[in-house]
This record gives C-alpha cells, sequence and structure tokens, in this order.
C-alpha cells in the first residue's frame, strides 16, 4: 500500500506540474520493486521504492508531462490502491475472527 501511495503523490504532482516549463516527471515501480522484495524474501516493510525521472518532452516549453496520460494513471493507481485496502481489511477480519474463534 506505501508503494501505491508513493507513486499517487508522484503522479498527482506531475498533473500540479503540467504547465511548468522543463519539468520532467517522476514515477516508481512499485508492483516491480514489490515482487523483486517477494522473491528475494525481503521483509515487506523494509522495501524502499526508487523514483525515477523520465525525461521525455511533451509540449513546446519543454515540459514532459501527459496530462490525459497522468490523469489516467492516477485513476488506475487509485482503483489499485482501493483494492489494496480491501484485501488488507479481509485479512486483518480473518485474524480477527480467528483470535475471537480461539478465545
Amino acid at each position: 500500500m506505501s508503494g501505491s501511495m508513493q507513486r499517487q503523490t508522484l503522479l498527482t504532482n506531475n498533473l500540479a506540474n503540467a504547465d511548468t516549463p522543463n519539468y520532467q516527471p517522476q514515477d516508481i515501480d512499485f508492483q516491480q520493486t514489490l515482487a523483486s522484495a517477494i522473491q528475494q524474501g525481503q521483509p515487506l516493510n523494509q522495501i524502499s521504492y526508487q523514483p525515477f525521472t523520465s525525461t521525455q518532452v511533451n509540449g513546446p516549453d519543454g515540459n514532459g508531462v501527459d496530462a490525459a496520460q497522468t490523469s489516467a494513471e492516477v485513476a488506475e493507481n487509485g482503483l489499485l490502491y482501493q483494492e489494496l485496502v480491501q484485501v488488507a481489511a479481509a485479512r486483518n477480519g480473518i485474524i480477527q475472527s480467528a483470535i475471537s474463534t480461539a478465545a
């Protein structure tokens, strides 16, 4: 969830700077970072997500933000975050049920 939240922050920052001359958008690939950490057996609470800058030019002022594409990415990432919250809530419900049954 923290990776998705960090990505949402970067994406909304990109949108806020869509009219800033020479601004280059930032992003993170938290899903790949998470998959690699799981594969390597790294504790999930110790994962560090590293932003990267996407060097591109989409406007005559040197700005690299494609507002339509970034808006779609914000929406997609928001849905993913909601799914992660639902999974976490379901997991907590199962644990609470197990604790209640055992008591």
